[in-house]
């Protein structure tokens, strides 16, 4: 049992384009709850939020598109041309990110939670859940999906995927795991499998929850 939850927790995560989002939908119509990490992420920073008002006084008001929204390619930019400025945003935005992400799950009152973060692994996120489930799919199908999806270069695509885990590394910490190189049916029947697994799981938890009390 999570310790953020007070229930069972799934680290849900996979490379750029592996299918977390659909896999997360699928989990949520089944019966399950999810926190999407990205969402948040894109939450904290909103315009008249704190962090946002940081990172104009730190960056300056060209950071701000014409909305007064973050413009997120040029920080992005700017991060990835300088480490310190990287490090200096990432100090602002994970503990922010963080109590964000442990509000909106601790108000989930599914059996059980799914924490959705593509960088779950790269972040330690996963030392706060009870199992990490990883969704795989090959590094060629990840690059021609992402460039269709996002209508990125191959080199943009690559770089991503470069600055994330490897594969091998990913499925080395994978306590389940969801193959996503079939179809859309197979993976939805991997997950109605997960789902029942999990549902298991939190019995056991709330039973053991009962015998120790």
């Amino acid at each position: 049992m999570s310790a953020v939850t007070g229930k069972l927790l799934i680290g849900l995560t996979g490379g750029i384009g592996s299918g977390k989002s659909t896999v997360a939908e699928a989990f949520r119509e089944l019966g399950a709850g999810y926190v999407d990490a990205d969402q948040v992420a894109r939450q904290v920073v909103a315009p008249g939020s704190v962090c946002l008002q940081r990172i104009v006084e730190h960056f300056g008001p060209q950071i701000l598109n014409s909305d007064a929204s973050l413009n997120r390619p040029l920080l992005r930019q700017l991060i990835f041309s300088d480490a310190a400025e990287k490090l200096w945003l990432e100090q602002l935005l994970h503990p922010a990110i963080r109590e964000q992400l442990f509000q909106q799950l601790k108000q989930l009152t599914t059996p059980y939670a799914l924490l959705v973060a593509p960088l779950l692994l790269e972040n330690q996120l996963d030392q706060f859940t009870d199992r990490v489930l990883v969704v795989d799919i090959s590094e060629q199908t990840q690059l021609s999906r992402t460039m269709t999806r996002d209508q990125n270069s191959a080199e943009q695509v690559k770089a991503i995927m470069a600055s994330q885990l490897s594969r091998s590394a990913r499925l080395a910490r994978a306590d389940d795991l969801l193959d996503n190189n079939g179809s859309l049916a197979q993976l939805i029947e991997q997950i109605q499998h997960l789902h029942e697994k999990y549902l298991e799981l939190s019995q056991e938890i709330r039973h053991k929850e009962q015998y120790d009390c």
